[in-house]
């Protein structure tokens, strides 16, 4: 079965339900330039600090300079870093010196054809990619809590294409995400509005989009 991972985690509570329904890691936001689910550092290093191994804690950041995201993982410690923007190369070298033991996981926005070279040159410097539907080269960059889809066929190319787990992202909810599993094949699969009403964490969509992600195997 696709592992799932439940994004924009709010609480010690959202946290609690995310994982008695089935979540294999969670989401927590950092500060973003735009999107839902933005958090403090000091309550999502307050959820991490609860959260059980072997679920994954996953800090979503914007930064791109290392010394400032080795600065968040140490304030939040999270098990994840969710590397939302570009980077250049050289900073994943840098975090992994700083923070052994902490996976990264660099998420490729799918905005055409040129995303494929891009999994392609990210992925031998990090543990997965996360396929998502933003876009960073708007003046306020987009980068994730989009809820739309994107090209799944590209994903797909991904997926077969990189050496490492992907997970996918973007517009999931209870009524796609048996049809995104059959048509990507992504290692887990991610989500965030689709599960959620009033911005809270819906416990019956939850356990809706869970039977349907059970339903894809």
């Amino acid at each position: 079965m696709a592992r799932v991972k439940v994004c924009c985690i709010n609480s010690v509570d959202e946290a609690r339900l995310a994982v008695s329904l089935g979540a294999s890691a969670l989401g927590l936001v950092s500060k973003m330039p735009s999107g839902p689910g933005v958090i403090p550092e000091s309550r999502i290093a307050e959820i991490a600090s609860t959260v059980p191994p072997p679920i994954a804690t996953f800090l979503l950041t914007s930064q791109t300079d290392p010394q400032e995201i080795i600065g968040q993982q140490q304030r939040c410690r999270v098990s994840t870093l969710q590397i939302c923007d570009r980077v250049h190369e050289g900073v994943y070298a840098e975090l992994r010196r700083a923070l052994p033991g902490c996976s990264l996981v660099q998420v490729v926005h799918v905005t055409g054809e040129g995303s494929i070279g891009e999994a392609l040159r990210v992925a031998p410097y990090v543990d997965a990619v996360l396929l998502d539907s933003g876009n960073p080269a708007l003046q306020v960059k987009e980068l994730g809590g989009t809820g739309r889809t994107h090209d799944w066929s590209l994903s797909a190319q991904i997926v077969r294409e990189v050496p490492v787990p992907v997970f996918l992202a973007g517009g999931l909810n209870p009524l796609n995400v048996s049809e995104a599993i059959h048509a990507v094949q992504p290692f887990g699969v991610d989500l965030c509005t689709g599960v959620r009403t009033a911005g809270d964490l819906d416990a019956g969509k939850l356990s809706s989009f869970m039977a349907a992600v059970w339903a894809a195997v």
